[in-house]
């Protein structure tokens, strides 16, 4: 506790010392300044302005856009209705050319043309009267004037002087009944309108006129053909078939009072409109003379009547200026006045604050304490978050593995494992709900009783599979000299163990990670006796004889130095256990890994500090937990060093003060795990044959943990020479070994020439029985493990790095040792064994406790499942052609995220698909997201990046048969 609000109180320092300068002539003096208070005064003033001018503006910008849409909205209804007026013009050509021309004899004689026009007169209310007029050519003329009985008129009233062609109104309506026999053609600007319209088949409109009504208007003129035209006619087509003219007078100055009347609102505007054909003399159609209005606004908008060869526009005005806004005139004024009184007020402010300057740099300097104590409380709350997802994970996903199963020797080796994650979880969920304690800046640790020696194997167990691929050994080795039970907090130990073991795997690629256990009293009474060995053990380091034969950064684990700590080796070694209640441990944790370089070995403990950028990019990792496990030690009230030498490796120890143990205080404590072990076999003899001494030691340690006595040997030669020796003595009752352990190394080195020594079935003419051949490996490809077995080591393999639960279950299996089982059967889930049964399945996790649940979880349920640590080995997997049928993707990983490689796969297969057209085939494979984050924004940005769904972590048998049952049907005939 004491250390922890040291550690406190050296933050407050710091910050303190980082803000503690703030200079005196701050924004106090700042506002008693003349000349800022002048340049406020300027500042409010242009602001206001600015605000005025601004509104202004806007409100300006506001009423052309009002004037803008009236002007467009009155030009389209304009031209709207214009053209259903030319629509009914032009039908009524239609109908002329139908019942006219194409009936013989004709339907339609002036009486039936006037009765029809004047009685549909409703839908052409803009037009004061339409007339058909004949086309006659010359020589047509005279039987034309004699038929009718009238003679062709010019618009002068007179006889129409001689032409090529005339065209006289023969049907006219009744209010137009003065125009009978008038030559539509007599004019030349009529002309020329005529024969654009018959040339070019549409409607044709004159330059304004003044109508007998003293309005403005046109005439518009339509063709009317005496037969059906081609489908594509030409000009020549056109005015062959032309029989006549259907024309009509525009009153344009009724059609825009009419639309200005509907449109009538609050707001008057002002609207002309122009006939702009000639844009150097343009028509008024509609509309003063005069510009009257506001001429300072103004909108355009033009029309389209139907005749391309004519233009017309629309002009509008606002009637009346627009008056000035008071809007625009109190909003400045009433900013002006209110940045007037705040800068009143920060001056009456600014000179309370001088007089009370003392008080506030004492409140000032409380504020930084407060603040640095903050930053405490969050990073321990980040870092509690943070190291509670790995036992989450293992807790769940390992007793998830449990159910349906019958508990056999290696299930109760899940079931322990699984036990000791959920401890270590309630122990930080504890933590962060006892908000108290955080405050307070308290962090109390538990006093209770457990096995030092069970933990090491469980944590040895959940990064086995990461140092099996990486070929890396993987060992424990606790001395006899500490006590079986210690009480401390076993969650707190662990966590400091899984870091530092958990940096070893990660960061090292070849030869070893040893962890040593001592009483630092041993260690320490043997430097004082004994300081020469340990000077000669540094620097006799040429054979490098350490666990993996490569050189480590401290010697203290060289064979020189384990012998001396190994109280097998030299029992009669002068340190005594006192009788003393409290016990000091020392504990090595040891790589070979790329060590650390000298100018980052300053800032490894750190927060969020790596060796350099590359680090994180490489390994992953937030450079948390070596800080986190310096503090979790120191509150043991121990220490944490290391020595690294780079590309050797490093080797952190640490001393943790713990209590011994009496068993027989206790009550329901859980056995020991050498109680928990057959009886049956104790008192086992066994060899084991390997050349590197410490590592024998270390095989020698798990198996004297199972009550076998062990005789060590280099070379398969001395194991012969032992079994000759050993049957030599039979007759005194001699017990021979049971069990041959060879270590993998021995076996490839001297596979051919002495292995046969061993499987002699016989010597000096007594039979005995051999004993169990069994191999040690770290890992074993399917070919050296056929060898293995064909060379004689048919009984057992077995993989490093050795646990006694492991080993204890292969001795039991070789030595037919049997134990009943501990559980009885479940039944099993149907549904996802019948849609899970068969599939192929990829798991994409960084993390190998997770892989382990997911695979498990997939496997129970009958699917064949191949595990990824990253996303670019989930990418080579997935290289098209491929036979999986599902991934499972976790979102959060170092290097590529599982989003990153989804949208990778998915551009994979896109590009696959595409040059598989032909074949119809499509590549899409499911992949769903392992997260335990479910918030809707993380699923949402899975579905967006092509995941197909999402699976929790860990497992649930409904959410898991939620996901793949769409995808997947049920296989026919699964079974559990």
């Amino acid at each position: 506790m004491g250390v922890k609000r040291a550690g406190y109180k050296l933050l407050t320092m710091k910050v303190s010392g980082h803000f503690g300068t703030t200079r005196k002539w701050s924004l106090t003096h700042l506002a008693l300044n003349p000349w800022v208070q002048l340049t406020w005064i300027i500042g409010v003033v242009s602001l206001s302005g600015y605000i005025f001018f601004w509104m202004n503006n806007d409100q300006n910008a506001r009423r052309k856009e009002g004037l803008v849409s009236m002007c467009d909205q009155r030009a389209r209804m304009l031209q709207d209705q214009f053209n259903v007026t030319v629509n009914h013009v032009h039908a009524l050509a239609i109908l002329v050319t139908t019942f006219h021309y194409c009936k013989s004899p004709s339907a339609i004689d002036q009486e039936t043309f006037a009765e029809y026009t004047a009685r549909t007169a409703f839908e052409r209310p803009l037009l004061n009267g339409v007339a058909y007029a004949q086309r006659i050519l010359h020589s047509e003329r005279g039987e034309f004037e004699k038929t009718h009985g009238w003679t062709i008129r010019s618009m002068g009233k007179e006889a129409a002087p001689i032409s090529d062609e005339y065209a006289p109104v023969i049907f006219m309506q009744e209010t137009i009944s003065y125009i009978e026999s008038l030559d539509m053609m007599s004019g030349k600007e009529d002309r020329e309108n005529i024969l654009r319209a018959r040339a070019t088949g549409k409607a044709v409109l004159t330059s304004p006129f003044r109508l007998l009504n003293n309005h403005l208007g046109v005439v518009l003129t339509f063709p009317v053909y005496n037969s059906r035209l081609p489908l594509n006619p030409t000009v020549n087509d056109r005015i062959e078939a032309t029989a006549g003219y259907i024309g009509g007078a525009f009153d344009v100055e009724s059609l825009v009072e009419n639309l200005l009347g509907q449109l009538a609102g609050n707001q008057a505007i002002v609207v002309h409109v122009y006939d702009i054909t000639n844009s150097s003399g343009p028509l008024i159609m509609y509309g003063n003379q005069s510009i009257d209005g506001d001429t300072s606004l103004e909108h355009v908008s033009k029309l389209n009547f139907g005749d391309p060869n004519r233009k017309h526009e629309m002009i509008c005005r606002y009637l009346q200026k627009a008056p000035m806004s008071w809007q625009c005139i109190m909003t400045p004024t009433f900013v002006c006045v209110i940045l007037g009184l705040v800068g009143y007020m920060i001056y009456g402010a600014a000179l309370q604050v001088m007089r009370v300057e003392d008080d506030f740099d004492k409140m000032r300097k409380l504020k930084v304490q407060a603040e640095a104590a903050d930053v405490a409380k969050s990073q321990f709350l980040a870092t509690v978050s943070h190291e509670i997802r790995t036992p989450m994970n293992g807790i769940l996903g390992m007793l998830q593995l449990l159910l349906d199963t019958e508990l056999t020797r290696t299930q109760n080796d899940y079931a322990q494992t699984a036990q000791d994650c959920g401890g270590a979880l309630i122990t930080l969920i504890n933590d962060v709900l006892d908000r108290a304690k955080i405050e307070a800046g308290k962090l109390e640790l538990e006093a209770v009783p457990f096995d030092l020696r069970s933990i090491l194997d469980d944590v040895l167990f959940l990064f086995s599979e990461k140092s099996r691929q990486k070929s890396v050994q993987l060992a424990v080795f606790v001395s006899d000299k500490v006590p079986e039970f210690v009480v401390g907090d076993p969650g707190r130990f662990r966590q400091v163990i899984i870091n530092l073991v958990g940096n070893s795997v990660k960061f090292t690629e070849q030869g070893h990670i040893f962890v040593q256990v001592h009483v630092a009293e041993q260690v320490h009474s043997l430097i004082r006796s004994k300081n020469k060995a340990f000077v000669n053990s540094e620097c006799c380091t040429e054979n490098f004889n350490t666990l993996s034969g490569r050189q480590a950064a401290d010697n203290r684990s060289s064979w020189e130095v384990f012998k001396l700590l190994d109280d097998e080796l030299l029992p009669d070694t002068s340190f005594n256990i006192v009788n003393d209640e409290n016990v000091t441990l020392l504990v090595w944790v040891e790589d070979t890994g790329i060590g650390i370089s000298e100018h980052a070995q300053k800032r490894v403990f750190t927060p969020f500090m790596q060796a350099d950028s590359s680090t994180s990019r490489n390994y992953g990792g937030t450079g948390i937990g070596l800080s986190i496990s310096k503090c979790l030690v120191e509150l043991m009230g121990g220490q944490m060093n290391f020595t690294s030498r780079p590309q050797i490796g490093s080797t952190f120890s640490f001393t943790v003060k713990l209590k011994r143990f009496k068993r027989e205080t206790a009550n329901g404590l859980k056995k020991s795990l050498s109680e928990d072990m057959p009886t049956a076999m104790k008192g086992l003899k066994g060899v084991v044959v390997d050349s590197k001494p410490v590592r024998a030691a270390v095989t020698k340690y798990h198996l004297r943990r199972l009550g076998i006595q062990i005789e060590v040997v280099n070379s398969i030669k001395m194991a012969a020479t032992l079994l000759r020796k050993h049957g030599s003595l039979i007759s005194r009752n001699e017990k021979l070994p049971d069990m041959i352990l060879v270590e993998k190394e021995i076996w490839i080195s001297d596979e051919e020439n002495s292995f046969p020594l061993l499987s002699s079935n016989g010597l000096h003419g007594q039979s005995w029985k051999p004993p169990k051949m069994i191999l040690l490996a770290t890992n074993l490809s399917p070919e050296e493990s056929d060898r293995a077995r064909a060379s004689g080591f048919v009984d057992t393999i077995i993989t490093k790095p050795l646990r006694v639960k492991a080993v204890a279950a292969c001795l039991q299996q070789v030595l037919g040792i049997t134990i009943p089982n501990s559980s009885e059967s479940t039944k099993r889930t149907t549904g996802l064994h019948g849609l899970l049964c068969g599939k192929k399945i990829l798991v994409v996790d960084d993390n190998n406790v997770n892989r382990r649940v997911a695979a498990g979880a997939l496997k129970r349920f009958g699917a064949d499942v191949i595990c990824a640590e990253s996303g670019p080995e989930a990418l080579k997997w997935l290289q098209i052609p491929h036979d999986f049928d599902a991934c499972f993707m976790d979102i959060q990983m170092p290097e590529m995220d599982g989003f990153e490689a989804t949208r990778r796969i998915r551009e994979m297969e896109k590009k696959a698909t595409e040059q598989m057209e032909r074949e119809s085939a499509e590549w899409h494979i499911p992949i769903l997201a392992m997260t335990a984050d479910v918030i809707h924004a993380t699923l949402d940005k899975c579905l967006n990046c092509g995941m197909d769904g999402y699976v929790s972590k860990p497992f649930q048998e409904t959410s898991l048969y939620q996901a793949v049952a769409k995808f997947f049907q049920v296989t026919p005939g699964a079974t559990t």
